[in-house]
């Protein structure tokens, strides 16, 4: 993938840049923030104008990379975008700083401005600044240079900084989602590896069908993904490197295999394995191929997690009976009992901030997403419905992606999709697909 270069703007001299955005802000108005740990919270409304350039090519991508940032901050449910037919200042005017005055009279409290060039060794420069309008100041600013195809990942790039600025906390548009493609009636599904990124751009399918694949994971360091499939009735575990396009077989394991999921270092991949109807957790040295056992009972142990330190992993087990979450040290010892709601709980999964965890709840034929603290406290319900499954972080903690499946229709045909929705369980919105998908699993930030 090709790099970018990042330099800090402003309005001076870059040596002076950073000073600029240190010292501007004037010491009579609080700067603009957005609170995003509210259950609800009134979108704050933003302008985002098409990046200025000269030529006919350039304005083209300048109009592509607003609709891109636009579209991100309008569905983290945070920001509303203003009506570009509203605007009043026109780019090229805009390059020599904003007419306050014209975006508080269309009731723009941001504003987002930018230049796209095309530099003479044929790489493209873009060039982005945001303003508080209501404090007639800049935020911050930055400058990228990359190949001219790479425009899309600049506007996600861009987004995260805004996000960011605005928010105090770590974007997550630069980043890409894997899943579960599947078609054919469903008695004889079709099941194929997919990425995309997390606006659903850039569709590609990884994997050609010929063998049916399940729960893909990210690696939280690299671009490589694990993945279960089935070849002439055999389950394997897979690595996947994305940069490469190399696949390579993790191990062949007595009995079925289920869950990968790495660790956060990325040196190990942690799973259940199943021998004579018993399922246990096994981690696996990806640099020596050694496994490990750390659970030896009698109980159905499996969806194991990660803590984002890597001190401790959540599992489901029936062990006590009934269907529920567990948390244990990384070595397999002091498991506990965190869930005792009425009904089963299953696929947990740790919050990159460590704060909480996401599972899967079923309760008299409804399915629900939830999540709780590590000790089993503050547990909520996000999202609810027939069948709601597989919630997966984003990078930043703040966004779960899961999917939803509906009844079968008149003809027997279920549908499914992806969706995501905010941590205090407001904004679910469905992620577009080209045919059905599951078992979505969301990437670090790509490097």
């Amino acid at each position: 993938m090709p790099t970018l270069k990042l330099t800090p703007l402003a309005r001076v001299p870059l040596g002076l840049a950073l000073l600029v955005l240190l010292f501007a802000a004037p010491a009579a108005r609080a700067q603009l923030q957005v609170d995003i740990t509210r259950g609800f919270v009134e979108p704050l409304p933003i302008a985002v104008t098409p990046f200025n350039s000269s030529g006919a090519a350039e304005q083209q991508v300048g109009r592509d990379i607003a609709g891109v940032i636009s579209g991100n901050l309008e569905r983290s449910g945070l920001f509303r975008p203003v009506d570009p037919r509203a605007f009043i200042q026109d780019p090229a005017s805009l390059q020599a700083g904003p007419r306050f005055a014209d975006w508080r009279l269309i009731n723009a409290e941001a504003l987002v401005s930018g230049a796209v060039e095309m530099q003479s060794d044929g790489r493209l420069r873009v060039e982005f600044r945001l303003w508080d309008v209501l404090a007639e100041q800049q935020m911050t600013g930055l400058a990228y240079v990359t190949a001219p195809s790479n425009w899309r990942r600049i506007s996600h790039i861009i987004s995260d900084a805004i996000y960011k600025r605005l928010t105090g906390e770590e974007g997550y548009f630069d980043t890409r989602i894997v899943y579960i493609a599947e078609s054919g009636p469903q008695t004889r599904r079709v099941k194929r590896l997919a990425i995309m990124d997390q606006d659903g751009a850039n569709h590609r399918y990884l994997t050609d069908g010929a063998n049916l694949v399940l729960t893909p994971r990210f690696s939280p360091t690299t671009q490589e993904i694990t993945y279960m499939a089935y070849g002439a009735n055999q389950p394997r575990v897979y690595l996947f490197n994305l940069n490469t396009g190399q696949q390579e077989v993790l191990g062949d394991f007595p009995g079925m295999t289920f869950a990968p999921r790495f660790s956060p270092d990325g040196n190990k991949v942690i799973m259940s394995m199943a021998e004579s109807g018993n399922s246990d957790i096994y981690s696996m040295d990806l640099r020596t191929r050694r496994v490990e056992r750390l659970t030896n009972s009698s109980a159905i142990d499996t969806s194991p997690s990660y803590s984002p330190d890597g001190r401790q992993i959540v599992f489901n087990s029936d062990r006590g009976g009934s269907q529920q979450l567990y948390v244990m040290d990384a070595n397999g010892g002091n498991p506990r009992r965190i869930s005792f709601g009425q009904g089963r709980y299953a696929t947990p999964v740790w919050s990159p901030r460590g704060d909480l965890i996401a599972f899967t709840r079923m309760y008299q034929g409804t399915f629900y997403i939830g999540v709780m603290r590590p000790d089993g406290g503050g547990e909520r319900m996000l999202s609810s419905g027939f069948s709601v499954e597989g919630p997966t972080w984003a990078p930043n903690g703040r966004v779960l992606s899961f999917f939803r499946q509906d009844r079968a229709d008149a003809r027997g045909q279920v549908k499914s999709r992806l969706y995501t929705i905010d941590l205090t369980g407001f904004n679910e919105r469905e992620v577009a697909t080209p045919i059905d998908a599951s078992d979505p699993a969301w990437s670090p930030l790509i490097p």
